[in-house]
């Protein structure tokens, strides 16, 4: 089986605080998660791949505090 070809990804700077999270769920549980995390965090909007039925969105804690372990 020939690998499919990714979307190109929105460039993003590696700041403290965004996570980009993949889930395997329903569309019903993706939109209650999203739903839920978006009250509290910012998030981009869900994509999901159909070949492998994982959606990835980001989530933005606005944390830009310095990360400890790069100290």
């Amino acid at each position: 089986m020939a690998r499919r070809e990714r979307r190109e990804r929105e460039p993003i700077d590696h700041l403290p605080g965004v996570a980009e999270i993949r889930i395997a769920a329903d569309v019903a549980t993706l939109a209650l998660i999203t739903d839920v995390l978006g009250h509290e965090f910012r998030l981009t909007k869900p994509r999901t791949y159909e070949s492998s039925g994982y959606s990835y969105f980001r989530l933005d804690t606005g944390n830009t505090s310095p990360d400890p372990d790069d100290e």
